[in-house]
């Protein structure tokens, strides 16, 4: 994949709103579950093929400079720029003009979201703008956006209609920005609203949500959410159940038949100490062929019976919606991924989603979710390649090998990090 193979990390500032901590250490280097934040971000981008890094450093960057070094241990090459305490977020990218690639990524050092390099670099491609980033929803924003278009880029967050936040992962085309950065010490802020002024600044809206470690109380809920949770996504209807026939809906529990091998592999994760969240899509309601109260009695005897086996569901996420009615939340679309994911405090590119429909697998994609295919294979000929599953079995007792095998992977680097010497107040 073509597009940026770099990327360039604003490491400088204070953290005054994280003192005393980071009257020890620089505020890239708070630990998070025992592991610097910017450790966590490198792993991210590196993750996403980004194998070239820049740090932008300035107060107690050598602290940053001695933990990282040349990057090799952290199978990354990482090259500094350092600057005094003083210099603005404008000057310190303009001071590494001759580190940076023609196009590179730009992040900032203090949030996190799971993306897609792929999916940001294909709507910049799109949008044909000299900078495109990562937006959030957020009632005290900093950008008024209508569509696919910024029209406000406040930093003081005093207009009208601010309704989302940028949180990085820029993609930036070099010349065209860096001329932007007049005079040379200004905030970077400046060159977002100079880009908003002229039409060049795109926003992605993501549906996750981010995580920060700007002030104690983010870096206490940032310590929670980046904790890894052996909670797995599944679906009902054809994983779990059998699905119904075309048209047809279970409208009590006593209509339900187990797919072969299917509560047997759930026992065995939950040996294993996983425990569920059951995603599914139920049109029947708004088609009037069963009802929310039918779905939810249906939902709460499945889990109660899967209970007397060990198997814990800890969520059902129903979309009710007819498949016309254009909702976020009906798969292939993510939204009640996100909506498990802010309920548990799940980051979504660690944890799986099994389910038996090429639109599930979609969805995961579109949540950066991994996904486990069950049952027939025979229409996942018709996906994507960025929408592919990451396994294909049987059943769910087939496929609790790989997922046990692959959240042991995720779980190995937090098991061997080092003890945090600070813990959030």
């Amino acid at each position: 994949m073509t597009g940026p193979q770099q990327a360039v990390i604003l490491c400088g500032g204070l953290g005054t709103r994280l003192r005393p901590y980071t009257d020890a250490l620089p505020k890239p280097m708070i630990p998070v579950n025992g592991r610097p934040f910017l450790e966590v971000l490198i792993e991210q981008l590196r993750e996403q093929g980004i194998a070239r890094i820049v740090l932008l450093t300035g107060y107690r960057g050598q602290q940053i400079r001695h933990h990282f070094g040349s990057g090799e241990k952290f199978d990354v090459q990482i090259s500094y720029s350092e600057g005094p305490v003083e210099w603005e977020t404008g000057r310190r990218l303009w001071e590494a003009r001759s580190l940076l690639d023609s196009q590179f990524m730009l992040n900032y050092s203090d949030n996190f979201v799971p993306f897609s390099r792929a999916k940001l670099l294909a709507f910049h491609r799109g949008h044909n703008r000299l900078l495109s980033l990562l937006l959030s929803r957020k009632s005290n924003g900093n950008i008024r956006a209508a569509g696919d278009g910024l029209e406000a880029y406040d930093p003081k967050r005093e207009a009208a209609g601010l309704e989302f936040v940028e949180i990085g992962y820029m993609v930036v085309e070099r010349d065209a920005v860096l001329r932007l950065i007049e005079p040379i010490d200004i905030s970077f802020s400046i060159v977002l609203q100079r880009l908003v002024a002229q039409a060049n600044l795109a926003g992605l809206i993501c549906m996750d949500s981010y995580h920060s470690i700007s002030d104690p109380e983010r870096w206490k809920c940032t310590e929670r959410y980046r904790a890894l949770k052996r909670i797995l996504l599944v679906d009902r209807d054809g994983t779990i159940n059998v699905r119904p026939a075309r048209g047809e809906y279970i409208h009590s529990f006593s209509q339900l038949q187990f797919v072969p091998g299917a509560v047997e592999g759930m026992r065995e994760l939950s040996e294993q100490g996983f425990s569920f969240v059951v995603i599914t899509n139920q049109a029947g309601i708004a088609r009037g062929l069963t009802s929310r109260e039918e779905v939810d009695a249906l939902n709460s005897d499945l889990g109660h019976y899967l209970q007397t086996y060990g198997v814990d569901i800890v969520g059902f996420y129903v979309c009710p919606h007819h498949w016309e009615d254009g909702c976020d939340c009906r798969k292939p679309a993510a939204g009640l991924f996100f909506a498990a994911s802010r309920d548990h405090l799940l980051r979504l590119d660690r944890t799986m989603y099994v389910g038996d429909d090429p639109r599930d697998c979609v969805a995961a994609a579109n949540a950066n979710c991994c996904c486990v295919y069950v049952g027939d294979t025979a229409e996942l000929g018709t996906l994507a390649a960025t929408d592919a599953p990451i396994h294909v079995a049987q059943n769910i007792r087939a496929a609790a090998s790989f997922i046990a095998m692959r959240f042991a992977a995720w779980e190995g680097p937090a098991a061997r990090s080092r003890q945090s010497r600070f813990e959030p107040a």
